[in-house]
């Protein structure tokens, strides 16, 4: 390929103070890479703090870079989809915003691309992060894992390069539930990844603890799986069969007297444990349901208030 362009999508949220330094390091490394063959996406997904200022101060005096800002926010990988969706490069590299994955790393992940890989992840071999950050991470790989009947890398997540191929099959995903890494995993194209190092974070904090991890883990179990359900009936399958044998037993008993009814405790101690599951079995169908009647609203998947640069 001759002359290739990089795109670099860069979701921000509460990253203001990194956006400098970040665009300072990413415009050395690009053009150390491709020269002047390169656009660099801010995507403002409605940051509480100034990012966006940040971000009109680089656009004012930078071409290269173009400025995207959501009418709210939406959530990272909603952004992430807004960048994809405005980008012109040949190659796309997906990065977050606060300096842990270091502009530095794309050079590597460029040139293993070029071997003709469509897809090459970034693996964390040593991650910088706390240690609530790596147990909310692990406990969110887990879960997922599990309903999903998936096998996830918990070292890598958005950082990676695709191709131009893969920018066009991820922009036909028309889904309102989005996880980047998993639709370049669902995707199934020749991938790899590399390892890179991983930076301590300087400022700020993840806005993704624990509750959000699992609350992600659940929208996209939910979007992804059908196993909830099956779990269900397969409960629903083992108290009947309890209930089958207990009746069984009570029935022996009653013929050949080898104990007493003792009272109704135990029978509505059944009935509400009954009620229960079926009550939860109902919740899960009951938000299967609402996930559909989502999808099939057709609302747009993310709304732009404004954009500097770029493509109109």
């Amino acid at each position: 390929m001759i002359n290739p362009i990089i795109s670099v999508v860069v979701p921000c949220y509460c990253c203001e103070k990194s956006i400098p330094e970040l665009y300072q390091r990413l415009k050395t490394t690009l053009t150390k890479i491709v020269h002047d063959q390169y656009e660099i996406i801010f995507v403002n997904d409605l940051s509480p703090m100034g990012d966006w200022k940040e971000v009109q101060k680089i656009t004012t005096n930078d071409p290269k870079v173009v400025g995207i800002n959501l009418s709210r926010n939406f959530g990272q990988h909603y952004a992430i989809s807004a960048g994809v969706d405005n980008c012109s490069g040949d190659f796309l590299v997906v990065m977050d915003g606060d300096l842990q994955d270091q502009p530095e790393e794309i050079e590597k992940l460029y040139h293993k691309i070029i071997e003709g890989f469509d897809i090459v992840y970034a693996r964390r071999a040593k991650r910088k992060d706390g240690f609530l950050k790596r147990l909310s991470s692990k406990l969110f790989y887990r879960t997922f894992d599990y309903f999903t009947d998936r096998k996830s890398d918990e070292t890598i997540a958005n950082f990676s390069i695709i191709n131009k191929k893969v920018i066009e099959a991820f922009r036909s995903f028309k889904e309102q539930n989005r996880m980047y890494p998993l639709f370049l995993n669902w995707m199934g194209f020749n991938n790899t990844y590399v390892d890179v190092e991983h930076a301590k974070r300087e400022e700020g904090k993840s806005s993704y603890n624990i509750s959000r991890l699992l609350k992600l883990a659940g929208n996209n179990i939910l979007s992804n799986s059908n196993k909830p359900l099956r779990l269900g009936i397969n409960i629903g399958f083992i108290i009947t069969l309890c209930s089958f044998l207990i009746g069984l037993y009570l029935i022996i008993g009653h013929f050949f007297n080898f104990f007493k009814v003792e009272g109704w405790t135990s029978t509505m101690v059944s009935i509400w444990f009954i009620g229960g599951i079926l009550s939860f079995n109902l919740g899960f169908i009951g938000i299967y349901i609402g996930k559909i009647y989502d999808e099939t609203k057709g609302k747009p998947i993310y709304i732009i208030k404004e954009k500097i640069n770029g493509k109109a």
